[in-house]
């Protein structure tokens, strides 16, 4: 599986962005589908992932009630709306896949395929 995404760019405080996560090669064997930020100086941290078939949603404390993650099976399409965007947003985003649907959503080192990452800058 192959993961392109794109939609980063630089916003203000309290703006929106929506990033985008193209798959392409095996994607029958997508499981979960997740994004990861990384500011400089910083973990990776897991932002929220979708369950490919069902479409069950899952987010981290810091992002509930203001991202949306979203998929489009169809055009083999995962999204990530931003809104009421902070300064401590800013990060490299990053989509990733894997296969295995049972082990914890937020673990990075699950996950198999990794997109490029795209580059979120909130201003305040």
């Amino acid at each position: 599986v192959q993961l392109q995404a794109s939609g980063g760019g630089s916003v203000q405080a309290g703006g929106s962005l929506r990033l985008s996560c193209a798959a392409s090669g095996r994607t029958s064997s997508t499981g979960r589908v997740g994004w990861f930020r990384q500011a400089p100086g910083k973990e990776r941290e897991f932002v929220a992932g979708i369950s490919w078939s069902n479409g069950n949603t899952y987010y981290s404390d810091s992002v509930k009630g203001r991202f949306t993650i979203s998929r489009d099976n169809a055009k083999n399409m995962v999204y990530l709306q931003m809104n009421s965007l902070k300064p401590e947003d800013t990060a490299v985003y990053h989509c990733a896949a894997r296969t295995s649907l049972f082990t914890p959503m937020a673990d990075a080192s699950t996950y198999v395929y990794w997109g490029q990452g795209t580059q979120v800058t909130v201003s305040s």
